[in-house]
């Protein structure tokens, strides 16, 4: 699907909620762009699944806020690849680094930066164990299994309208979405 259809329908998608989030924030590596940036050069050219680079301009042109939060060993070539995608400008926060502790670590520091409580946050991975840790904390985590699709977005937007309570439970059908 084309750049400004996927832009057009996830605006669509967004118009069918009342409540949306503050702050929509991504994994990179198998969510946003398919692989590892270890595995790679800074050199290479890399890619987005269809779908992420067109949500990721509805969210900006509808005024959400939005962030990183990576366990990437390689945090200069995370970096070279958004701005040679051209989405660098899109985040208020990029936590990419290394860590033991899930994605916990990289949440506490994106609140500090934005003071966005996380219950007013939604969130994408791929890894069930950081979505898990993730929802403890009150943030809504949806766990994407071929990078972020329109589907992952409605899902994600449909159950944070649904509250915080709702964000930490799924079903094993969710998970094989």
């Amino acid at each position: 699907m084309e750049g400004s259809k996927v832009k057009n329908e996830a605006m669509e998608i967004m118009g069918l909620f009342q409540v949306l989030p503050r702050l929509v924030v991504f994994d990179l590596d198998y969510t946003l762009w398919p692989f590892y940036c270890e595995c790679r050069s800074k050199h290479d050219t890399p890619s987005m699944y269809p779908h992420a680079k067109g949500i990721l301009y509805a969210l900006k042109d509808k005024g959400i806020d939005m962030a990183i939060a990576s366990r990437s060993p390689s945090r200069d070539t995370a970096e070279t690849f958004i701005d040679k995608l051209g989405i660098n400008q899109l985040f208020v926060a990029k936590e990419i680094f290394s860590s033991w502790t899930h994605k916990t670590e990289h949440f506490k520091k994106i609140q500090q930066k934005t003071n966005v409580p996380y219950e007013s946050m939604l969130f994408f991975d791929d890894e069930d164990r950081n979505i898990e840790s993730v929802s403890k904390m009150g943030v809504t985590s949806i766990l994407v299994n071929n990078g972020v699709t329109l589907g992952a977005f409605r899902q994600g937007l449909t159950r944070f309208s649904q509250g915080p309570s709702s964000s930490s439970s799924r079903s094993k059908k969710d998970r094989k979405r």
